[in-house]
């Protein structure tokens, strides 16, 4: 499949590039991105075209990969989808309901494959444990011993607070912290063990940009998410848990290089597209709409909206 990549940005440049150039049923057809010099340089390094037209790029692929802030990529998700081309997006797919709806009813009338590259789900230890622990919850609801009941995750990050990272210059990631950067990753654990849910109560608190979420979920189940990316070094991890009638299930740790598990995300998008669409798959435009909706419910409460 030919795909074309749009970004030129250090997740780009570490792993969607790299993924792209050895996967061996992807023909990288060339790089597009909003400054020339990174998107020469980015297309030399992964032994492809620079593109100067993104229009031209689409007409020239049959896929896009997309490594570029939200606000950015939802729009230009709904062109390409416009154009015939299969959508690899990046979490979060915008940073309201509404872009997020325009890429969904793009994927939809346009009948392209949509993956969105939520890390964990892709990830061998990560994702075998997703499927593992939804099918414990099946198992216990069938045998009426209960469904999960409450879940937590946490996610601390030291990009603000003193980390060596490539990601603490960035903008949007500053303008939205880390409730837009790794909340995604928080609720794409919570949603699909404890199902859609119908409240979230926001609050900020402690240093930086950290924030707390409290989610009630359809399912009668709860949740709750701390937020970072201003802790110390020292003090960074991720953790996240379920806990109900089957018993208590904790998050493994990932250790998979990201290019790996995108990887498997090129993978999912391939057959995807083989079969018609988005409509199969978990990680699909849908889903990644669940996750800005509820993303977007927590900013509302925080900045007074």
């Amino acid at each position: 499949m030919k795909f074309g990549l749009l970004g030129t940005g250090p997740w780009a440049q570490r792993t969607h590039g790299p993924a792209l150039a050895a996967h061996q049923d992807v023909d990288l057809v060339g790089v597009w991105g909003r400054r020339a010099e990174p998107t020469g340089a980015l297309a030399q390094q992964l032994g492809t075209r620079a593109y100067a037209d993104i229009d031209a790029l689409f007409t020239d692929c049959d896929a896009v990969a997309v490594a570029l802030p939200p606000d950015v990529q939802a729009p230009l998700a709904v062109r390409a989808a416009e154009a015939g081309c299969h959508l690899l997006l990046d979490k979060p797919v915008a940073t309201t309901p509404e872009a997020a709806r325009a890429v969904t009813e793009a994927v939809e009338r346009g009948g392209v494959g949509c993956v969105v590259f939520f890390t964990l789900h892709f990830s061998d230890t990560t994702g075998d444990w997703l499927r593992e622990t939804a099918r414990r919850g099946e198992a216990s609801r069938a045998q009426s011993t209960g469904d999960w009941q409450v879940g937590r995750a946490d996610w601390l990050s030291p990009v603000f607070g003193g980390a060596d990272s490539p990601y603490t210059a960035s903008p949007w990631r500053r303008e939205k912290g880390a409730l837009w950067d790794v909340g995604p990753h928080a609720l794409s654990v919570l949603l699909p063990l404890l199902g859609e849910a119908e409240s979230v109560t926001a609050a900020r608190g402690g240093i930086g940009d950290t924030v707390h979420l409290v989610l009630r979920h359809a399912s009668g189940a709860s949740s709750t998410c701390t937020l970072s990316h201003s802790v110390t070094p020292a003090a960074a991890g991720v953790t996240a848990e379920v806990r109900g009638g089957a018993g208590i299930a904790e998050l493994p740790l990932r250790e998979e290089d990201p290019a790996v598990s995108f990887g498997r995300a090129l993978d999912a998008l391939l057959e995807t597209a083989r079969a018609g669409g988005d409509r199969d798959h978990p990680c699909g435009a849908r889903f990644a709409e669940a996750v800005t909706s509820v993303l977007y419910r927590a900013q509302e409460q925080l900045t007074g909206g």
